[in-house]
């Protein structure tokens, strides 16, 4: 989090360049686990300690890193998810290095609806989903799969289907396969579109991994406490909450969000106050780390849309 904007580590090297995740090959004469590999690289080009980590998912689909009639080596990258807290000797070792924090919604600005419904999506996207689900389909498709205006209507909450901030993966293969996402275009599966892509595009398949990542983010705020992984150590509840919209995409009530935290006992005063707001002095609070022992699945449950 960089304020109240939720921000990934991105590396570039030439300027010219779209900008790609964090990656690397694994060694196994050096590390272990995959893990170990993933802490030890990051730490060593960035400074940066990270937190927690999870495994997302393998990717290894045919043409991800677009070489001429898969030429070569075929790449299958092991996606993962880590949060960390960024701090002045990290920013500066990254500058050496060439990464730079990025905010998500540069890349997957649909996503945002902290200032209510994106214009974009129904000036731009939706309109050109539906001529592409409205249009012959090249594709051999099986007759099971979900049709294309049930997949468009499922995952961008058209009609009487409400949005679901977890379907992040979902709303990006869909600009993709309807060539709305430039690399769709640079992988020759699409032309350009007459719109213009949406959102930045990234190297290779990297702005997939992390849709994929920001879903599984936002599906575990409602059940486990990742969003303190994020938070310094004390806090006041105004700066959880902006942590907590940033990484939904949605706004919350605040009375509501006060009452459902004290509700989830995820928290407790440290006594202290803050303020550094100019306003009226701020209690500050710290994750109740008890609540671990206490509960199977303590998180955030926000309720839908």
């Amino acid at each position: 989090m960089v304020g109240a904007r939720p921000h990934i580590l991105a590396v570039g090297g030439d300027p010219a360049a779209r900008d790609a995740l964090p990656f690397g090959p694994f060694d196994p004469r050096r590390h272990r686990t995959f893990e170990t590999s993933l802490r030890d690289r990051v730490e060593a080009q960035t400074a940066l300690k990270l937190g927690y980590i999870e495994q997302l998912y393998t990717f290894g689909d045919r043409g991800r890193q677009k070489a001429p009639d898969e030429a070569g080596t075929h790449m299958v990258s092991v996606g993962y998810l880590a949060l960390t807290r960024a701090d002045r000797e990290a920013n500066d070792r990254l500058a050496e290095t060439g990464g730079c924090w990025r905010d998500w919604y540069q890349y997957l600005p649909w996503e945002d609806w902290r200032g209510g419904r994106p214009a974009m999506i129904d000036q731009t996207i939706l309109p050109a989903l539906f001529d592409w689900a409205d249009a012959p389909a090249v594709e051999d498709r099986s007759a099971s799969l979900p049709s294309r205006r049930t997949r468009l209507r499922l995952a961008f909450g058209v009609d009487d289907f409400p949005w679901d901030e977890e379907r992040v993966l979902e709303r990006y293969e869909l600009l993709y396969e309807a060539g709305l996402a430039g690399e769709a275009v640079t992988d020759g599966r699409a032309a350009a579109p007459h719109t213009g892509p949406v959102g930045t595009a990234m190297r290779h398949d990297h702005r997939r991994i992390l849709a994929t990542a920001v879903a599984r983010l936002r599906g575990k705020l409602k059940y486990r406490p990742v969003i303190f992984e994020l938070m310094e150590p004390e806090f006041t509840l105004t700066e959880l909450q902006a942590a907590v919209e940033a990484i939904s995409g949605r706004h919350l009530h605040k009375q509501n969000f006060r009452r459902l935290v004290e509700g989830a006992e995820l928290v407790e005063p440290t006594g202290g106050s803050t303020a550094a707001t100019g306003g009226r002095p701020a209690a500050l609070f710290r994750f109740r780390r008890r609540i671990l022992e206490e509960r199977p699945a303590p998180g955030l449950k926000l309720g839908s849309r």
